[in-house]
C-alpha cells in the first residue's frame, strides 16, 4: 500500500447562487482545504507552455476521479489518484472541517474505482484490478466495505466455496442502496465447489440478487443465481423488477452477444418476456431503470434509426410511450437521483440535459446561472431527503469542479477541483465543427486550437477517438490541452463507426467500415490543410486504442498526408485481435465484430510497405485490452520494411497507463517525436 499526502488550494470565498455569502467560520475553513480557488481568468495571448510544465500539468492523473455525498450530508468521499499508480479513498467531514485518507491501494493487483454510502457511517467500493491465471491476463472487480475512519474493511463478494470450479472476475454490484441502513441489494457471482470428480456441492452457479449486511455480510437470497444471468434492475425501493440474461450458442458456453430481458408485473410475480437486444447490431431494446410509481420500466429503443427512450409498462400490456427522441442522435441515458428517474441526456455538439422532474430544472438553471464559465451542470449525489445535493460543474477549460447545494437556502458552497494542476494555465476552448468528408458526407468533429492562437498555418493533429464503438464529448480533453498548450491545433473527428448518432452512422463498426471510417479521419485533416489552419509540412496524427488503428491505417489509405503518426496502445493485426479472444466465452462475439472480409488490407502491421511517415508507438506491457504483442508486430514490420519506428515499452501498466510520471513521459516524447520528424524547432 502507498501512502500519498493529497494537496488542498484555498478557496477565497464560498459561493451562493447569484451572491457571495460567509457561512461561519466553521464552514469557511471547510472549504478553504477542499476547494480550489475561484474560477481562473483566461490570459491574452499566452506563450506556449515549456515542454515539460505542459507534460506534467496535462499527464497528471485528476485529483478526483469519483465523488459521493453521504446519506445525512455530513461527509463526501472520493476516489483520487495518489503517487504512481496508486489511488486512494479521502473522506471529508463537512461539519468538523476535517479531511483524511482512509484507504491506498498500489495497483498491485488491484487500484480502487468508486465508492457509496451503505449507511451515513460506511462506504462500498469497487476495486478493479488484473491477474495472471493459466498464463491468461484477466481483468477483475471486488467490492469491499469500509467505515468512515477506515477500520472494519469488509470484503462483499459471495464466499467463495473450496475446490471453485471457475473464477469470478466480477464479484459483485450495488443495484440498489435501499434506505441507508447498512444493508444493499447486490447482484453477486456465485461460485460452485467440486467435491469428488465431476460431482458438484452447492447449486447457486452464476449472477443472482442478494442483500448483504455491509458490516458483516451476511447474506440472504433474493433473486436466485443463474449460469446466463446478466444483470438485474430494481425499482429503487427494494424489488427487482427487470433480469438480462445473455444467450448462448448451441455449446451452451460461448455467448452470442444478445440479451434476452424478462420483467415481473409484480413483484412477487412470475418472470415475463420484455425485450431483447443485439449487442454486436447494436439494435433492439435497452432497458435503464424501474418507475415503481408509474410501473413502467425506461428503455432505449430504436427510433428511425436512433435510440429514443420509451416507457414500457410492466402491467403485462407492455403498452409503449415515448419519452424523448431526436431527430440527429441517439438518447444517451437517463438521469438518476437516489433510485428514481429525474431527466435523460443526449449529445449534440454538446451534452444536454432534459429534466422531467421540474424542481431540478429549475435547480439545474439557477446553478447554470450562477457559474456561467462552468456550463455542464450534473447532479452527482443527493442526501437521504433529497435537502442537499452534490454538483459538479465542468466546462471544455475546466475538467470539473465539486459544489454542495442546499435546497432551503439556495446556497453553494464549493469544495473541490478535478484537476488542480490546471489552476491558472492558459487552457484552449473547444468548439463544434463540420467537414466534408471524401464522399461528400458531413462529418462532425471537435477543433482546439492553441489559446491566443491566429489558427493559421500551425501544426496540427489529427485525434480520432478509441472504440470504435465510443465517440467524443465537447469538454475539457487532457490530451488535446496538452497539444494545444505546445502550440498545435487539434481535430477530433466523429468518424462514421462512431456511437450516439444512430445505425446508419455506426454502420457495421469501424473495423468492418474501416474504409469508410479512415477516409473520414483523414478527411480532417485535408480540410485543416483546406482551411488554411494547418500547415501541411506539419500534420500529424496521433490515436489511442482504435484511435491507434486509425492513426496507423490512415497511412495505408494515403502514405503522403501525415508527416508523423503516434500510436498508444493500437490495435495493429485483425487475426491477431481475434485470437486474443479465443478460449473465453466472447470469443465468437468478438469474430463477429472484427468480421472476415480482407483482414489483410484491414490491418496496418500487414501494410507496412506503405508507410512513408516515421511512426512512434507506446504500449503497457499488461495491457488486456489491446495485447502488447500488436505494436510489436507492428514496429517489427515497419522496421524489416526499412521504415522508421520506434516502440516504447511501459512494463507494469495496462491499456490506460494509469501513471501520472508515465503519462508525462509519454506526452514529453511525442511532442519531441512530432517537432523532430515534422520539421520544427525544439525548445
Amino acid at each position: 500500500m502507498l501512502e500519498a499526502k493529497p494537496q488542498f488550494l484555498s478557496c477565497r470565498a464560498a459561493m451562493a447562487l447569484g451572491v457571495l455569502r460567509t457561512r461561519g467560520a466553521r464552514q469557511m475553513l471547510m472549504a478553504g482545504f477542499l476547494m480550489g480557488a475561484s474560477m481562473p481568468a483566461l490570459c491574452a495571448e499566452p506563450a506556449p507552455m515549456p515542454r515539460d510544465v505542459a507534460a506534467k500539468t496535462f499527464g497528471a492523473r485528476p485529483g478526483v476521479f469519483q465523488m459521493s455525498l453521504s446519506p445525512d450530508g455530513k461527509h463526501i468521499a472520493y476516489v483520487g489518484a495518489a503517487a504512481g499508480q496508486a489511488s486512494v479513498v479521502m473522506v471529508g467531514d463537512l461539519v468538523k472541517g476535517e479531511l483524511k485518507p482512509i484507504i491506498f491501494s498500489d495497483n498491485k493487483p488491484q487500484n480502487l474505482d468508486s465508492c457509496g454510502w451503505s449507511d451515513p457511517d460506511r462506504l462500498v467500493c469497487t476495486t478493479y484490478g488484473q491477474a495472471l491465471v493459466n498464463n491468461y491476463r484477466l481483468s477483475f472487480t471486488r467490492l469491499l466495505a469500509v467505515d468512515v475512519d477506515g477500520k472494519n474493511v469488509r470484503a462483499l463478494g459471495a464466499p467463495l466455496p473450496n475446490n471453485p470450479t471457475r473464477l469470478s472476475q466480477f464479484d459483485g454490484e450495488v443495484i440498489d442502496w435501499l434506505d441507508a441502513k447498512g444493508r444493499v441489494l447486490i447482484s453477486r457471482d456465485h461460485v460452485q465447489g467440486e467435491t469428488t470428480g465431476t460431482m458438484v456441492a452447492g447449486s447457486a452457479n452464476g449472477i443472482g440478487v442478494d442483500l448483504v449486511d455491509t458490516r458483516t455480510n451476511s447474506a440472504r437470497s433474493i433473486e436466485r443465481a443463474r449460469p446466463t444471468a446478466a444483470s438485474f434492475l430494481t425499482d429503487g425501493k427494494g424489488n427487482v423488477r427487470i433480469m438480462g440474461l445473455r444467450r448462448v450458442d448451441v455449446s451452451g458456453y460461448q455467448l452470442t452477444g444478445e440479451q434476452a430481458f424478462q420483467y415481473r408485473a409484480r413483484t412477487d410475480g412470475p418472470w415475463q418476456p420484455l425485450a431483447t437486444y443485439d449487442g454486436i447490431a447494436n439494435r433492439g431494446t435497452w432497458p435503464l431503470a424501474v418507475d415503481p410509481v408509474s410501473n413502467t420500466v425506461y428503455a432505449l429503443k430504436d427510433k428511425d434509426g436512433r435510440d429514443a427512450l420509451y416507457r414500457i409498462a410492466l402491467d403485462g400490456s407492455l403498452k409503449e410511450e415515448l419519452v424523448l427522441d431526436n431527430p440527429h442522435v441517439d438518447i444517451d441515458n437517463v438521469i438518476e437521483l437516489r433510485g428514481r428517474v429525474i431527466g435523460a441526456t443526449y449529445t449534440e455538439d454538446r451534452r444536454y440535459a432534459v429534466y422531467f422532474d421540474p424542481t431540478y430544472k429549475a435547480i439545474v438553471e439557477q446553478i447554470g446561472r450562477a457559474l456561467p464559465k462552468l456550463p455542464q451542470i450534473d447532479i452527482v449525489d443527493a442526501t437521504l431527503d433529497e435537502s442537499k445535493l452534490l454538483v459538479r460543474a465542468s466546462s471544455d477549460t475546466d475538467e470539473g469542479r465539486f459544489f454542495l447545494y442546499e435546497k432551503s437556502s439556495h446556497a453553494l458552497q464549493p469544495l473541490m477541483s478535478v484537476r488542480p494542476q490546471a489552476e491558472g494555465k492558459a487552457l484552449a476552448t473547444v468548439r463544434s465543427i463540420t467537414y466534408k468528408s471524401f464522399d461528400g458526407t458531413d462529418v462532425p468533429a471537435y477543433l482546439t486550437l492553441p489559446p491566443g492562437s491566429s489558427g493559421k498555418s500551425l501544426p496540427a493533429i489529427v485525434m480520432p477517438h478509441g472504440g470504435p464503438g465510443s465517440r467524443d464529448v465537447w469538454g475539457f480533453d487532457w490530451l488535446a490541452q496538452f497539444f494545444a498548450a505546445r502550440g498545435y491545433a487539434v481535430i477530433q473527428p466523429e468518424f462514421r463507426g462512431s456511437t450516439g448518432f444512430g445505425e446508419n452512422w455506426f454502420l457495421n463498426n469501424g473495423f468492418k467500415s474501416w474504409k469508410t471510417a479512415i477516409g473520414d479521419v483523414n478527411a480532417a485533416g485535408e480540410w485543416l490543410v483546406a482551411q488554411g489552419i494547418a500547415d501541411p509540412a506539419h500534420l500529424g496524427i496521433f490515436g489511442w486504442s482504435y484511435g491507434g488503428y486509425a492513426a496507423l491505417q490512415s497511412n495505408v489509405l494515403d502514405a503522403s498526408l501525415f508527416k508523423a503518426v503516434v500510436a498508444v496502445a493500437p490495435v495493429t493485426d485483425l487475426y491477431m485481435l481475434r485470437h486474443e479472444s479465443e478460449g473465453f466465452t466472447n470469443e465468437n462475439v468478438s469474430k463477429k465484430f472484427i468480421g472476415n472480409a480482407d483482414l489483410d488490407a484491414a490491418s496496418p502491421a500487414r501494410n507496412a510497405a506503405a508507410f512513408k511517415a516515421p511512426v512512434l508507438i507506446f504500449h503497457g506491457m499488461t495491457d488486456v485490452n489491446v495485447g502488447f504483442a500488436e505494436s510489436e508486430a507492428m514496429d517489427n514490420a515497419l522496421r524489416r520494411a526499412g521504415k522508421q519506428s520506434e516502440l516504447v515499452r511501459y512494463p507494469g501498466l495496462d491499456h490506460q497507463l494509469p501513471d501520472s510520471a508515465v503519462r508525462a513521459d509519454m506526452l514529453s516524447k511525442t511532442d519531441a517525436f512530432l517537432r523532430k520528424s515534422m520539421g520544427m524547432p525544439d525548445d
